[in-house]
């Protein structure tokens, strides 16, 4: 329908160029040399200033807008993980009904558009979709649906059912629960808000615009109706149906965030079921199962469905709590929402976990700490936590004669992460496993501690000549031969100017790639490194042949060989050279990288040859083993002559402390302060004993002696042994201060939002505060956020939480002079919101509907309905104005060529 007739200028500055082009033309009309009658000259000029005319309004744009009622009409169909096979049939139903309506209408065009977490692309037809065969038979009355295609998917229907009952039979389990679609992780949500804002960007403005959201309203990301409102555009919304197939979920796993030690509290689980069901609920504390294994099944009803535990923390400063349910068969769909976790924090005495593999030799440590109100866990190597989690329970870390490749590269990353960015204490004592002997050269810890574990060797020490053999057959190609490398040229790092060094690397054959030269040279043999290249077979024996020969040679008194592979090695007298090797005083030690290594010969050769075994299914923990055996084989790691420790710097933190008084140190390992690091006690040599210093937002200390009766047995009876040890932990560990402090925090999808509540002791508000918020998502990531002031004394910081996992929270809050106020909490995000149970949302879909002048409808008829707007389509005028200006140029060119005395 056309009402009314306007213009619009695209390009109105094209206009200018009349202003040019008209002076020149009348300029060339008196200049012209023409002898046509003056009347016929005119009228070619008159001609020709039209001619420019109408190319400079052609390409100044001009559109003739003509106003239409014709629409456009985007129905934007929810696609998310809550949306089953019923649901989608019935989307199915509406978007068939409403393209044979609009097919009908000469005004309207249809287009379509599909979305789950993020919009997809807007498409202008809609297949038509068989329905699926357990809902044939409720809709057999559908005069749409083909005869044939029911009969082919009931007959589908029941093979599936035999195949899932004869499943059954065989194992219980595996038909428990089934996941409805393979939707990736980061794709489960609904996102109505960008459905909106796609939508209404996709119509051009020369239709009349009309936007349709079929969806079940359950929006997990954004305000939809915030977006609707913004829109300016009708939107109209279809209802679709909440899941209707068989569903249990874990709603919730509520716990306080924070209790006292000892104080008893509730967990309440919270489960969900779309129907009456029996299965179990486990509970665990941590990796312990709480309960009794012989329980009983669990009834649940239809709804919601409530259960409480008592529990209480003592001993722990945080504890991760965990609801898993199993065993409800056929009444359960999907498997993702089926587990939820809650983390509790406790406050009381700090912890302290103390990691040494001679358990038995901690005791003395534990019980002064004890008496000092410090409470002290004990754990061997294995011990070490393996997430962020279980590390933020305790204040301070100490590792005790730990070698760095009892630790795998991402347990260095979490302790680096719980000191820079979580405030925690790190304490590492020395032992002959300890710092350099320990392989820490070159690792995160290394980084983070105050000292150096590579050094200049002194004068008296024994020279070293070592030779490292390589596989480089072709199963080392990729990660595998570029990690050796790293680790030969830290090797290389490592030894000092009287010791020598050989390389040799082989597959089928051996080669020298360095041969035995001074470690002086470490440029040269570190550019050597660098050419090996992985190919060919593996013969190892003709490498140990070699490195015997060269070492036999080499006049040092230390002589140490380093085997790395990663296969089964052709045959050999392995034996026989690993022994001549012990007997000629060299030592042989062997790395196996991953399984496929032919273990029990390394093993057999190391045992013959002196050395150690190190099987690494990390390849990242490689140069970690070489560093270790390096700095281990020039025994020039290690000081054991009795000393008096040696005050070089005072300090508050050992006041009380009668140096003076103490004991004799019977040894400890040689290390280097680095430059910026607190130096407080050095041995009578000179070498760094007790060093500390803050990185990030915590503090690391290393004492190169120990604390047990190798090296420090002498101060275990010394009375200010507990004294000594409590203050320097204290002045280590995380300080956590709740005085005033309340913390909530509360997620929502993929948002979390924490709150922070600050008072004086009087009750007063604490208000322009400097609050900062640092965020450790699952990853190790770690993100910095500044916390506004919302209201008097309180703080509101949000960030996302898209990953799934655990995050670690640290809370900090400046007053005054004094020192940083800090809490740290956890928190756990479970299975996304898209995988919860929860009925349609009409109260969304009618709002989103009235705050757009949109219909709340399922009605076709209503949805087609047209209304009193109309829009104005652009007609290019271009094509038209250059037809004319050919025209008049054509009549020109006549006049121009012809002379017409009769006319003029």
């Amino acid at each position: 329908m056309i009402s009314a007739i306007q213009w619009e200028w695209t390009k109105p500055e094209m206009l200018g160029w009349l202003v040019l082009a008209i002076p020149l033309l009348v300029w060339f009309h008196f200049r012209s040399l023409s002898d046509f009658p003056l009347v016929q000259r005119w009228v070619s000029l008159a001609l020709r200033a039209a001619i420019v005319l109408l190319l400079a309004v052609a390409l100044s744009g001009l559109v003739l807008l003509v106003t239409t009622s014709r629409r456009m009409m985007v129905v934007a169909i929810d696609t998310s993980e809550s949306i089953d096979e019923a649901a989608k049939l019935k989307a199915t139903e509406l978007v068939n009904a409403l393209k044979a309506k609009t097919d009908s209408l000469e005004d309207v065009e249809l287009r379509f558009l599909t979305f789950d977490r993020e919009p997809g692309v807007s498409f202008d037809h809609w297949p038509q979709v068989n329905p699926p065969a357990d809902s044939v038979n409720n809709h057999a009355g559908d005069s749409n649906v083909d005869e044939t295609s029911v009969d082919e998917n009931v007959a589908d229907a029941n093979v599936a059912s035999t195949i899932e009952a004869d499943e059954t039979v065989a194992d219980e389990e595996v038909t428990v629960a089934k996941v409805d679609s393979e939707t990736p992780p980061e794709r489960l949500g609904t996102d109505i808000a960008a459905a909106i804002r796609t939508a209404v960007a996709s119509i051009p403005p020369s239709y009349v615009p009309s936007v349709v959201i079929v969806s079940d309203g359950n929006s997990t990301t954004d305000d939809a109706v915030a977006a609707a409102a913004a829109g300016g555009v009708p939107i109209s919304t279809m209802p679709l149906p909440q899941r209707s197939t068989p569903e249990v979920q874990l709603a919730q796993l509520a716990a306080p965030a924070q209790v006292r030690q000892g104080e008893p509290f509730y967990i309440e689980v919270v489960v969900n079921s779309n129907r009456d069901a029996s299965g179990y609920v486990d509970l665990y504390r941590g990796d312990i199962k709480i309960g009794d294994d012989n329980q009983k099944p669990i009834d649940v009803k239809a709804g919601e469905t409530k259960f409480r535990i008592r529990q209480s923390i003592v001993g722990q400063r945080q504890v991760t709590f965990a609801a898993r349910l199993r065993g409800f068969g056929q009444s359960d769909t999907l498997l993702d929402n089926n587990e939820a976790m809650a983390i509790v924090a406790a406050s009381g005495r700090p912890r302290v976990l103390l990691v040494d593999p001679d358990v038995d030799q901690t005791d003395s440590l534990r019980w002064a700490l004890d008496e000092q109100k410090i409470d002290v866990e004990v754990r061997p190597p294995a011990g070490v936590p393996r997430d962020l989690a279980e590390l933020q329970g305790y204040e301070c870390l100490i590792l005790s004669n730990v070698p760095a490749t009892d630790m795998t590269m991402r347990q260095m990353d979490i302790v680096r992460t719980y000191v820079q960015d979580l405030g925690g204490g790190l304490v590492m004592l020395g032992g002959d496993q300890s710092f350099g002997l320990g392989g820490y050269y070159r690792t995160q810890l290394e980084e983070i501690l105050p000292v150096r574990s590579n050094f200049e060797k002194e004068r008296e020490k024994p020279s070293l000549a070592m030779v490292l053999v390589i596989d480089k057959s072709g199963s080392m190609g990729g990660e595998k031969i570029e990690l050796a490398k790293d680790a030969a040229r830290a090797a290389v790092e490592l030894l000092g100017p009287r010791d020598n060094i050989g390389v040799i690397a082989f597959d089928g054959q051996s080669y020298w790639v360095s041969e035995l030269r001074s470690a002086s040279d470490k440029g040269y043999v570190m550019d050597q490194i660098s050419t090996i290249e992985a190919s060919g077979g593996t013969t190892m024996y003709p490498a140990m042949d070699d490195a015997y020969q060269a070492l036999a040679s080499a006049s040092a008194k230390l002589k140490h060989c380093i085997i790395l592979t990663d296969g089964v090695s052709s045959p050999g007298d392995f034996e026989g050279i690993a022994s001549e090797m012990a007997a000629s005083r060299m030592t042989v030690s062997t790395v196996a990288m991953g399984a496929g290594a032919s273990e029990e010969l390394l093993q057999d050769i190391a045992r013959l040859g002196g050395g150690r075994y190190y099987f690494c299914d990390d390849p990242q923990s490689v140069p970690q083993v070489f560093a270790k055996e390096t700095v281990e084989a020039s025994k020039s790691a290690i000081n054991e002559l009795p000393f008096m420790p040696q005050l070089v710097r005072p300090t508050q933190v050992l006041e009380g402390i009668d140096l003076e008084l103490a004991p004799l140190l019977l040894g400890y390992v040689v290390t280097r302060p680095k430059p910026t690091s607190e130096f407080i006690l050095a041995s009578e040599n000179g070498d760094p004993l007790l060093v500390w210093w803050r990185y990030g937002l915590g503090m690391t200390v290393a004492f190169t002696s120990d604390a047990k009766a190798r090296w420090g047995a002498e101060w275990l009876a010394w009375p200010d042994f507990g004294p000594f040890w409590a203050q320097i932990i204290r002045h280590a560990m995380r300080k956590n201060d709740s005085r005033g402090v309340f913390v909530e925090v509360s997620s929502d999808d993929a948002t979390t939002t924490v709150m922070l509540d600050a008072v004086d002791p009087q009750g007063n508000f604490l208000n322009e505060q400097p609050t900062s918020l640092t965020v450790i998502d699952p990853k190790l990531k770690t993100s910095k956020l500044t916390m506004s002031q919302i209201a008097p004394g309180r703080y509101e910081a949000t960030f996302t939480t898209a990953e799934r996992g655990s995050y670690q929270l640290d809370l900090a809050q400046s007053r005054g002079a004094a020192d940083a106020v800090r809490q740290a909490r956890g928190l756990v995000i479970g299975y996304p919101e898209e995988l919860r149970m929860l009925p349609t949302n009409e109260a969304q879909l009618r709002e989103i509907a009235e705050v757009s002048g949109g219909r709340f409808t399922d009605s076709v008829e209503t949805l087609v309905q047209s209304d009193e707007r109309t829009a104005r389509r652009g007609v290019p005028l271009w094509p038209y104005l250059l037809m004319a200006a050919l025209i008049l140029f054509v009549i020109d060119v006549g006049i121009r060529r012809i002379e017409i005395p009769s006319i003029f």
